[in-house]
């Protein structure tokens, strides 16, 4: 009878992960931490979340300060928000179309604030092409172009400036507005009225309207 030893399979050793590869695990792991607990999380906690030995981070980024900034370009990187932009098909309603685009703008802009205590004092990155949502949003809106008061990139540009005053939270506390409150916002105002809007708005209570 053979015994197990003998029909078992050769095991194979796991290859060592590229140098990039582990560079971007690293800074996954780290995102999370540095949301929880700013620029004072250590490279123990670092390398517990990422399953590595402290000395892998050092040897992969050199220092801390590099990985946190690593992470912080990461974390701010804009392509996710235009993918998500790019993902809106044109032939929705222009009411889909507006709320989706203020609901992925709203996030993102949340998400900032979010990292902004760990950016600190200095100026964020700023993406080079700042204008590129802009253009995104206007493909979305073509079909609806020569029905809206502005051209299109104007538009896109409105959606960016509402969604981001909203994604304040000192400024919005108590007084929330929806995606639905903000979407009949930008098709209506606030005394117009417009055959594109067909779901109902949030209704304010009274400590909203004091």
């Amino acid at each position: 009878m053979t015994s197990d030893a003998q029909t078992e399979a050769p095991r194979t050793r796991a290859q060592p992960m590229a140098a990039d590869d582990r560079k971007a695990m690293i800074v996954d792991a780290v995102i999370p931490l540095l949301l929880e607990h700013g620029r004072g999380v250590t490279s123990r906690q670092i390398a517990e979340a990422a399953g590595i030995a402290e000395g892998t981070i050092f040897r992969a980024f050199g220092d801390k300060e590099s990985l946190v900034q690593a992470a912080i370009e990461k974390y701010l990187d804009p392509e996710p928000l235009r993918a998500a932009l790019r993902s809106i098909d044109p032939a929705l309603p222009l009411e889909n179309k507006v709320r989706a685009a203020l609901y992925l703008l709203r996030e993102r802009f949340q998400s900032v604030m979010r990292i902004m205590p760990v950016i600190g004092p200095q100026r964020p990155p700023v993406p080079q092409e700042r204008g590129e949502f802009a253009r995104i949003i206007a493909q979305i809106l073509e079909p609806e172009a020569r029905e809206l008061n502005w051209p299109p990139e104007r538009v896109a540009h409105l959606l960016r400036l509402i969604s981001f005053s909203s994604a304040f939270p000192a400024l919005n506390e108590g007084i929330e507005f929806s995606i639905d409150d903000l979407t009949r916002m930008v098709l209506v105002g606030i005394a117009g009225s417009s055959a594109h809007v067909t779901g109902p708005t949030t209704t304010p209570t009274e400590a909203s309207c004091s």
